[in-house]
């Protein structure tokens, strides 16, 4: 944790927000798989969320799906669609023991998002929606794009 005596911790944001971008061009770069590259950004993710917590950062928002992510290949959606919802099983219970409380952000009356996916999403709220340590919020199925377009937004 030597990196927290080169922050001034009175002068932190309250919330900090990371597209996560570039995991295929990464893996591409090193002649990974793509799905590689997304494995990798899981673990980065996971160490940030960390740091946050370290650092007492209140909100984390990451951009983790967006509604642009639709349009790539049908198996690097079914990827990613998985990959989110095993990440999410996985790191739960533990974020839950750390005090982080999960959001989710974005389009859930999408038909393309997978039910079971929609009920992971709300579980992992309802366990966590006491925690104040710090808030991961995931913005999942958002664009910006959409949400200019958006008679809603």
């Amino acid at each position: 944790m030597s990196y927290l005596s080169d922050l001034d911790l009175d002068r932190l944001p309250e919330h900090v927000a990371i597209v996560m971008d570039g995991n295929g061009r990464w893996a591409k770069q090193r002649g990974l798989a793509r799905t590689q590259g997304h494995e990798a950004g899981e673990e980065a993710l996971y160490d940030v969320v960390l740091g946050a917590l370290d650092i007492g950062l209140e909100w984390l928002t990451v951009y983790a799906f967006s509604t642009e992510n639709w349009n790539r290949p049908s198996s690097e959606v079914r990827f990613l669609i998985n990959f989110n919802r095993t990440l999410l099983r996985k790191r739960r219970d533990e974020l839950h023991k750390r005090g982080v409380r999960i959001l989710f952000t974005g389009r859930r009356d999408d038909w393309r998002v997978p039910k079971s996916v929609l009920k992971d999403m709300a579980d992992a709220e309802e366990l966590t929606r006491q925690n104040r340590r710090t808030t991961l919020n995931i913005a999942f199925n958002y664009g910006g794009r959409t949400e200019i377009v958006s008679e809603e937004g």
